[in-house]
């Protein structure tokens, strides 16, 4: 009898001021200097009202409507709950009224959405998973179980630190570098830690993340009774959709017809009585492991490679990524928590993601996010306002 494991990822960047070099050196506040409060403000209240509160309510009506079957799991990153703060208390009302139902999950990740656990050291990264504990902690009065790392970056050293930790569940992409021949709808373990790693489903997941309004693809038109057809037709446990929360009327407008298709999706699911829903944590509790997954090298979620070349695949990257790793350790020696917020904040992915020189499809969907006209001028900005932090510490 496999089940249906929704999570979603819900997070927004803080999105960078165009830095140039003379800027370097003015000692001027570093967050108003460094992040554009006025282009956030507006970005984040549009997808606000076009994805967050609509889609909440949808939901909650959904819970309601099937009393409490339909289930499912949200990671909120630290960045999206400041902006949900200082700009629209509403919208994370409306997710504790979803978590308040008893049929909603909470997942772990980094504060800062960032790429602390590509560092050579895991420190940074273990404390801004104890700073994102403490957030849910504070605002929702509940631990996770489970750990989504940014982008569901994960490798055998991330699952071992994760454990550590105490969650007893960790999600990843289910990529065939660490399957091989295998089905993503089991539950696995690393082969160095006693914890359990769910793994998304790309194939199903991607059909509504980026291919549902795609007229070109042969699964179109994507209807709620076709999709769960599919799913019923699955083998395994579990099948795992995870995918970004803005694929709900941001990524695919309300005229895909996306709306209408999570409002019939759970009848339809239902439909078939050896289908059910579950959360993360009642899919670790409820499944045990089939067998062990080793991933010595970093997988994750992003583009076709599944792998860390979304935001180390170039030079530019890689001595963006260099310099800001180099920085943080001068900074740790220095008590100065502005500038450690501001140095984290640097460490969001979306940064490096603007900065890839990647092609295909992989560069359509790059630049549908990027600020930037060229992955150029990201780094150029990126570096100039690094350089400027630099000044700030020496």
């Amino acid at each position: 009898m496999p089940s249906v494991c929704f999570y979603f990822e819900v997070h927004q960047p803080m999105r960078l001021n165009r830095f140039s070099v003379f800027n370097i050196g003015q000692n001027t506040d570093s967050f108003s200097t460094y992040f554009d409060r006025k282009l956030n403000k507006e970005i984040f209240e549009k997808v606000a009202n076009k994805c967050y509160l609509p889609t909440n309510k949808l939901l909650l009506d959904l819970i309601h409507e099937f009393d409490g079957k339909f289930r499912m799991s949200f990671s909120l990153t630290g960045t999206f709950v400041e902006y949900c703060e200082q700009f629209l208390p509403s919208v994370l009302d409306s997710f504790k009224e979803l978590f308040h139902t008893g049929a909603v999950d909470l997942i772990e990740e980094t504060y800062f959405h960032s790429l602390s656990s590509l560092f050579d050291e895991l420190d940074e990264f273990e404390e801004q998973v104890k700073m994102h504990r403490q957030m849910i902690k504070r605002i929702f009065n509940y631990e996770p179980k489970v750990f989504r790392n940014t982008e569901a970056i994960y490798d055998n050293r991330i699952a071992k630190k994760i454990k550590e930790l105490g969650y007893k569940g960790i999600i990843t992409e289910g990529s065939e570098r660490i399957l091989g021949w295998r089905s993503p709808n089991f539950i696995y373990k690393p082969v160095n830690a006693d914890i359990k790693v769910l793994l998304r489903n790309y194939k199903l997941s991607d059909d509504v993340g980026f291919r549902f309004s795609a007229h070109d693809w042969p699964g179109f038109p994507l209807t709620a009774d076709k999709y769960a057809y599919w799913m019923s037709h699955c083998e395994g446990d579990i099948v795992n959709l995870f995918m970004d929360y803005e694929t709900f009327g941001e990524h695919q407008w309300t005229e895909t017809g996306i709306f209408d298709f999570i409002r019939h999706l759970p009848g339809e699911v239902l439909r078939h009585k050896h289908l059910d829903f579950v959360t993360v944590s009642e899919a670790v509790d409820r499944y045990e492991t089939v067998g062990k997954i080793d991933a010595p090298w970093a997988i994750s979620w992003a583009d076709e490679d599944r792998d860390v070349s979304t935001w180390l695949g170039n030079d530019m990257q890689i001595a963006c990524f260099n310099e800001l790793r180099d920085i943080g350790r001068k900074l740790k020696k220095h008590d100065d928590k502005e500038l450690l917020h501001a140095w984290r904040l640097l460490q969001t992915s979306d940064h490096l993601y603007y900065v890839s020189t990647k092609g295909l499809e992989d560069g359509t969907v790059h630049a549908y996010f990027s600020p930037y006209d060229v992955p150029y001028d990201g780094f150029i900005n990126y570096m100039n306002i690094l350089q400027d932090l630099k000044q700030k510490i020496e």
